[in-house]
This record gives structure tokens, sequence and C-alpha cells, in this order.
């Protein structure tokens, strides 16, 4: 093992388990009425919008009521970037680029949905075919509103097993508004002004034109990059200004902000676990729940390490010395971001892979069958470990619920949470999201495998990496991730079409049963715990937890991963 890329992985980790009770608690006070610095500026903010919109404040909402809010705002979202998409070839008169690319009916749709559940799948060319006004208008807003719902629906979740015989969960345009105004926004004009002092352009100026060294000539774009790629990180989304994403100089120049980039994806979501803790009265249990996930990150980061410092046996078996050296890395370089080398880049894989962040600096096509493999079972694992904003963090809850079920069949007793029973209603909702995932991305494979409209993406590989390929498509799909195995042409209405379907599922055929979910909770009381209650805080808990989160992963996709990842790695050793 490369020792640097140890030491990059452990301060990784060190730095986001510092700012994980300072997050926290931070969430903690915006979303629970404390005082935070920000209130003499914000707090009149926030009521003048809620005079504009309409909006009683103090209506609280059941999660039916909720649910309905949450859809109704995010299909509006879709309409309008549809609408914003559709007009672009019409042009602005403020905008440089004044004729812009003409997209698709199905494209439009695609990545109108796609921002709007913050998968940001990108089946174009960023910097060829979205004008200005696309881009911070109709892209970047999307980014802060997609992500602020979704943080809205965690916090609900939250509020649901720690509020008691309660009919509501909050109220959704609450805490739409503040988690824009008091998260989203203040982090995200700190985050961009760094990026700016780090060399990221931020500009309303039109493309350059340069003749190289070679007297070739090359444009180079310009743009308001900065103020889009970090909210892209912090809002979990991933939809990058350029094509080749946080690989591109403009987006990522430096190891600092690909450092900050990293931060930005893992921090909130990390920072939930805390904000459980708190919300609940039981801190404890939120630190072992991210433990739980730093260690499944940690496992994840070391398996995908080894894999591609091992390098290609093929390649080595034709004399080519895979070493790593003084002079050398080692090991499978192909595709890796080799300003940053091979640490900073399976870094970043495996936080946009474990999180709903698709913004590489890498290509996920060129990893080993085996790294590659771990980067698709993160996806798997449904934001489960330092997750989508809001959304990670009750899919984690879904899998400690359903290792706080298994742990009770095993002791004969009524399974409880935080002092909530898991009555029959519960499970059925419980088991109805475990299923969701499988149902969508598995028939949609199956389809695209077996038809000539799918089969016609694979534009260079065959096989099992071509499976692959199409497997990671509508997982990352599922998993509002956006990342992609980047060979497989996925601009066709077949795919915009199929990956839009995964695209809504995922989002919202998840969140509505997480909901549902939460008002059972809220309506319960609390029952007092005995000796006979599981600990929440000690290790049986984990481990039933990562055993529970790895057993469904894994039996529910195992037949797929043997077609791709699995037996592609077998062929490695003939």
């Amino acid at each position: 093992m490369n020792p640097w890329n140890m030491l990059q992985y452990g301060v990784f980790l060190a730095l986001l388990t510092v700012l994980v009770k300072p997050v926290g608690m931070y969430l903690v006070r915006v979303f629970d009425g404390g005082a935070t610095p920000l209130d003499r500026v914000l707090v009149p903010i926030e009521r003048a919008i809620y005079r504009l919109a309409g909006i009683d404040t103090k209506q609280a909402m059941s999660w039916k009521r909720y649910a309905m809010s949450f859809l109704l705002f995010s299909l509006a979202g879709t309409l309008l970037l549809y609408l914003i998409l559709r007009l672009q070839p019409f042009g602005h008169p403020f905008d440089p680029l004044f004729k812009p690319a003409t997209l698709s009916p199905d494209l439009a749709m695609n990545t109108a949905i796609s921002f709007a559940t913050t998968t940001t799948w990108q089946a174009y060319g960023g910097e060829s075919t979205m004008s200005y006004v696309s881009q911070m208008v109709g892209l970047a807003a999307q980014n802060f509103l997609a992500a602020a719902a979704g943080l809205a629906v965690g916090i609900a979740f939250i509020r649901g097993l720690a509020r008691q015989r309660s009919g509501s969960i909050g109220n959704f345009w609450i805490d739409l508004t503040r988690s824009i105004l008091w998260v989203l926004l203040p982090l995200s004009l700190i985050g961009a002004l760094i990026l700016v002092w780090q060399g990221v352009p931020q500009n309303w100026s039109p493309y350059v034109s340069v003749t190289t060294l070679a007297g070739a000539p090359q444009t180079l774009p310009q743009g308001p990059v900065a103020a889009l790629e970090f909210i892209k990180n912090l809002g979990t989304n991933g939809g990058g200004f350029f094509n080749t994403n946080g690989a591109h100089p403009y987006a990522n120049p430096t190891p600092l902000t690909n450092l900050l980039g990293m931060l930005a994806i893992a921090v909130l979501p990390a920072g939930l676990t805390y904000t459980l803790g708190c919300m609940t009265d039981q801190q404890r249990h939120g630190w072992l729940l991210f433990v739980v996930m730093a260690l499944l990150f940690g496992a994840g980061l070391l398996l995908c390490d080894r894999a591609e410092q091992a390098g290609n046996p093929r390649i080595a078996a034709l004399g080519v010395d895979q070493a790593m050296t003084a002079l050398q890395p080692g090991g499978n370089m192909e595709g890796k971001e080799v300003r940053f080398g091979m640490g900073a880049s399976v870094l970043t894989a495996i936080t946009t892979s474990n999180g709903a962040t698709g913004s590489t600096n890498s290509a996920d096509d060129s990893y080993t069958p085996l790294g590659g493999g771990v980067l698709i079972f993160n996806m798997l694992l449904g934001e489960s470990i330092f997750g989508g904003l809001g959304t990670g963090i009750y899919s984690m809850l879904i899998m400690v619920l359903i290792a706080v079920f298994i742990g009770g069949l095993m002791v004969g007793r009524t399974p409880e949470y935080l002092g909530k029973t898991l009555n029959p209603v519960e499970m059925k909702l419980i088991a109805l999201y475990t299923i969701i995932g499988p149902l969508f991305v598995l028939p949609l494979t199956a389809l695209a495998v077996t038809t000539q409209a799918g089969l016609a993406g694979l534009s260079t590989n065959g096989g099992a990496h071509g499976f692959s390929e199409i497997f990671t498509a509508y997982i990352t799909s599922m998993a509002n991730n956006g990342q992609n195995f980047g060979s497989l042409n996925a601009n066709t209405a077949f795919y915009n079409v199929t990956t839009a379907i995964a695209m809504t599922a995922g989002r919202f055929w998840l969140a509505i049963p997480a909901l549902a979910l939460a008002g059972q909770f809220a309506a319960q009381g609390r029952r007092p715990e005995t000796p006979g209650s599981l600990p929440l805080d000690g290790p049986l808990l984990g481990g039933l937890v990562i055993g529970s989160m790895l057993i469904i992963g894994g039996l529910s996709y195992l037949p797929a991963l043997a077609m791709g990842p699995i037996i592609e790695h077998l062929w490695l050793y003939p």
C-alpha cells in the first residue's frame, strides 16, 4: 500500500470527525428553534419570504401534507427547469453564449428530472451544450432547491423519531426556507470564494479562442463556474459546469479544492448523525451511526485502493512493471487524475459513490473490475454512508430499523427503536422501502441488455464490462448519484426515458414511505427503556447494522454483480 494514500485517507476522516459535532449542533439550532449567529441578518429575510409566499408558520403538517408539499415543489421545479432548457436556443440578450445548443425533448426532460432529484446525471457536455443562463438560472438554482428539499425530508424523519403522540412532523416550507438561508447559501458563498481564490473562473465573459504552441486552435471556456461547482458538492448534486466534471482544471484546480469538495459532500450528512443524537436525546447512538458509516467508508477506501494499486495482471503478464517505486506511482493509473495522484482519485471516487454526488475527478470506466465493483456496491447501499443531503440519514435509519427488527427476533421480543415500537404497519413500510430499488433497477437493466435500443449504447465495450456500464446507469439513477461509466452512450431516447424513471423512483418512491414511517413514529408514545431493550450505543447494534446493509445489498443484486464486476475480475486471472 502507498503510505501517502493512507495518510490522505486518514486526514480526510479525521477532519470529517472533527466537524461532525459543530455541524450537527448548528443544524439542531437551525431546525429546532435555537439561536444562530446569522439570525440578525436572515430572520427578516425569512419573514419577508413567508409574507410574500403566504406561508402560515404556525401551521403544522401531517406526513401526508408534508409529502404532498415536497412532491408539488419538486414537480414545479422540474417543469420550470424543463421550460428553461427548451427555450435555451432563443438565447438571452445578457448571455454571451447567445446561440447555445438545442436540447431534444427527451434530453431536456431527463436533465430537468435529473437536477430536480439531485441526481444530476449528465448525458450532455456542459460547456458545449448549456448557456450561462441555463447553467445559473436553471441548473445552479435547482442544485440549491432540490438539495434543500432533501434536507427538509431528512429533518422531518428525525422529528418523527423525536416527537411523541404528535400528528405533525413539521412544516415543509419552513424547513425548506431555513435549509436554503441558514445552511446552503452561507456555506456556498464561502466555498465559492475559496474556489475563486484557487483559480476557478467566476465571470460572465465569452469563451476565449487561442492558438496553442503547436499552432492548433483551441477554445478556453469561461463562465460563472465557481458558483455552481461548490453547491454541486455541498448539496450532494454532482452535475458540473464542464463535461469532465472534477477532472477539469477550471473546476478543480488544486489539491485544496479537491479536498474541500470531498468535505463538502460528506460533512452535512455526517453532521446529521449528531443532529439525530441531539434531537432524540441519544447522542451516543448518533456517534455509533457515525462510526458505522466511517468503518464502511474506510473499508471501501482500502478495497478500492488495493485493487487499483495492484494494477492489471494481464498487463503485468506482458512485462509491464506496475510496481510502485520512487519514480512511478505504480498500479492502474488509467483514467486517474494525474495532477492529484491515485490516492486523491480513489478518495474522490469512494466519497462520491457513497453519497448522491457524481462529481468524480477520474474515469470510473477505467477502474479495475474490483475497484469499479466497490463503487457500484457503494451505490447499491442506497446513500447510507455519508449519503445524500437528508436522504442519506433516513436511508441509514431504515437500515438501523431492519437491524433492530432482526435483533428483536433473536431474543423473542417486540422490536423497539428509541422507545418506538416496530408494529406491522411500520415493518410493511420498511419492507416496501427496501424492495423499491431492486424492483426498478433490475427490470430496467434487463430491458436494456435484451433490446437493440439498450445495447446500442455500448459504443466501446461489450461482455461483462458492457453489462457493468448498463447496470451502473440504472444504479446511479436510482441512488440519485449521477456518476457513470463514461463509454456508455446514454444520450438516446431509450436511456433518457428509462434513467429518468429510475431517478424519479429513487427520489420520490423512497421519500414517501420514509415520510409515512416518520408520521407513524411521531404518533406513537415513547416506551421506557428496560433491561431487555437492545442497547443503541454498543457494538452489537453496530454489527447488526453493518450486517444488514451488506446482506440486503448483496442478496438483492448478487446475480447482477456476478454478471458484471465479479466475472470480469475473475477473467483477469486465467
